[in-house]
């Protein structure tokens, strides 16, 4: 009777165990966020099988980890993610895709541990993570208990666990494809004009609730068909990149920078004041003016016209007239630069005669 009693108990600790697995399982498959997606497998891993240590050890140079370095994390999940080198990862979990369950010579595996964490452990398991065939890094759980993750157990559904991460990654890794191509301007990398719509009401609607400034500068390249002309569109591509990076190195991280259409870029700048916008502007055309754009032998030449609206104003009462007012206030200087060029043109013929 105890040997059934044992065996039905170890039959019934087993269920238990696979109904957890499940638990984990289905959080993570109905999460569609890249950001969301290691959060949440950690913090599900952790509380449901009351694991003291669980992170992912990411191979630095994949996919996967650039775009968790964009998305940025939360502190915790950071915490909680290693990148590392491809070789030295290799040189720890062999060509074996198999799980692995470690109590000695725990210092090997220290490449694996969290860049500043301090893990006390005296046993891990580690369970090598798949996209599309090949290895991008592991996930790894660790106990202050040396026998939790001991060499012998039975690996088959933290083997399975391991499967279901890969499958869901590459779920949520094809949503953030589709999701970014959505946003963001394909040449540029920059938001796209539908997304600024999106981003200009969300600010829009905050700057009027807390009474704070906003400012949205619509901003146009002059000549650009001339750069078309003279020096092919892949010139013209590339001053479109060239004037984004830009953009962007002279943005705070709280700004949003957007290409419109064609050549013309939109700012939405939170807690921007228009003169402070204003004198952004200025020193960005300096520079871009001072410097051009080399383009193989040629030095294109690059300036900008601008326009700025900015809150409070009382003529505006949605984001469209903003932005309305903006693309007007653009044109009002693009005339004035077409002016002051023909005037400087005229003096220039006259004190040649």
């Amino acid at each position: 009777m105890r040997h059934d009693k044992s065996l039905f108990e170890r039959v019934r600790e087993n269920e238990q165990l696979a109904e957890k697995f499940y638990k984990v399982e289905l959080k993570i498959l109905s999460t569609l966020k890249f950001a969301d997606f290691f959060d949440t497998l950690l913090k599900e891993i952790s509380d449901v099988f009351q694991v003291p240590f669980v992170w992912f050890s990411l191979i630095a140079d994949t996919e996967v980890a650039a775009m968790l370095q964009q998305c940025g994390g939360t502190c915790g999940e950071r915490q909680r993610i290693n990148l590392i080198d491809r070789h030295q990862l290799q040189r720890l979990i062999g060509d074996e895709l198999c799980v692995q369950l470690v109590n000695e010579q725990l210092q090997r595996y220290l490449p694996l541990l969290p860049k500043d964490q301090h893990y006390a452990v005296r046993s891990i398991a580690v369970a090598p993570i798949t996209l599309d065939g090949m290895v991008i890094g592991t996930l790894n759980q660790a106990d202050v208990d040396g026998q939790r993750f001991a060499p012998g157990l039975n690996t088959v559904l933290l083997e399975r666990l391991a499967l279901k991460v890969a499958i869901c990654l590459s779920n949520v890794t094809a949503h953030e494809k589709l999701r970014s191509q959505a946003c963001l301007d394909p040449l540029t990398g920059l938001l796209n004009r539908r997304v600024l719509g999106q981003v200009l009401q969300r600010e829009f609607d905050r700057a009027c609730r807390y009474e704070t400034a906003l400012s949205v500068v619509f901003i146009d390249l002059n000549d650009f068909k001339q750069v078309n002309d003279n020096h092919g569109h892949d010139a013209g591509d590339l001053l479109l990149q060239y004037l984004a990076d830009c953009l962007q190195r002279y943005s705070r991280t709280t700004d949003l920078v957007a290409r419109y259409a064609g050549d013309e870029f939109v700012l939405v700048l939170p807690q921007t004041s228009a003169k402070k916008a204003g004198l952004l502007m200025e020193r960005l055309d300096k520079e871009l003016s001072r410097q051009g754009m080399l383009y193989g032998d040629a030095l294109v030449a690059v300036s900008l016209s601008y326009g700025v609206a900015s809150l409070p104003d009382g003529d505006v009462s949605s984001p469209e007239q903003m932005l309305k007012k903006a693309d007007q206030a653009l044109y009002r200087h693009k005339r004035r630069s077409k002016v002051h060029s023909v005037s400087r043109h005229e003096s220039a013929g006259l004190n040649a005669d």
